[in-house]
């Protein structure tokens, strides 16, 4: 039976793929800090027919990806999402190296880390998928959002140089860039609760369940290395 493992799960984008994904026979393994939360959506996702487990871990702690992996077992396609605290998503301005520093962590060596672990069992199987979610500022400069986009600009380059890299080798690599608020998601609760947290911007508003169609979209065509959608916009 196939896997997904979903790194960095949320109740909007990450539950819409663990189902798409479902629906295609796979396995699902949702991986984020809240146990309670994990186990919700497992038994959500067990009332829809969807397996899945929960796997709680917090991701910037690089020391335990590899227990992690080996708990979850051979992995057929990751979703991997870099996580930053809020305080760390800083102006242009703003930007020091201390901050800058624990925004690439988060954003950027975490999901290295990961791709490091899984990359070698894909490669050996001769296919696996692994999908990176970023940020609208990581394609297009958003100056309130400097300090993410910069870290998210560096994945970005470094997926889409994976992409090429494997090609014809069976394994896809591919970022979904999403500059839109995605409903359902911590995010767009947190923005429409608190109007510190648009950063003075206005976004659309996107259905999970399409983004996730787009990730099966870019697995399962794999005639792109990035499918982008929204556009942040100055409030």
């Amino acid at each position: 039976m196939a896997t997904l493992a979903i790194f960095g799960a949320g109740p909007g984008l990450g539950l819409a793929t663990a189902r798409r994904f479902g629906q295609e026979g796979f396995d699902v393994a949702l991986v984020a800090r809240s146990r309670e939360r994990l186990e919700g959506w497992v038994r959500e996702l067990a009332a829809e027919g969807v397996r899945a487990r929960a796997l709680p871990a917090d991701l910037t702690d690089r020391s335990a990806h590899a227990e992690l992996v080996r708990a979850i077992g051979p992995v057929d396609v990751a979703v991997l999402n870099g996580y930053v605290e809020r305080a760390a998503i800083r102006p242009v301005l703003d930007i020091d190296p201390d901050s800058m520093s624990a925004v690439i962590d988060g954003a950027v060596l975490a999901p290295l880390s990961l791709t490091r672990l899984l990359l070698p069992g894909m490669l050996e199987r001769g296919e696996g998928g692994l999908l990176y979610g970023l940020g609208g500022s990581a394609h297009t400069p958003m100056p309130p959002m400097a300090a993410l986009g910069s870290a998210q600009a560096s994945l970005r380059n470094y997926v889409l140089n994976l992409h090429i890299e494997l090609a014809g080798r069976g394994v896809y690599a591919g970022a979904l860039t999403i500059a839109a608020l995605i409903e359902n998601s911590d995010a767009q609760r947190l923005f429409d609760s608190d109007p510190a947290a648009t950063l003075g911007l206005k976004a659309e508003r996107v259905d999970p369940a399409d983004l996730a169609q787009r990730y099966w979209d870019l697995y399962s065509k794999r005639d792109r290395a990035e499918d982008t959608v929204g556009a942040l916009l100055a409030a």
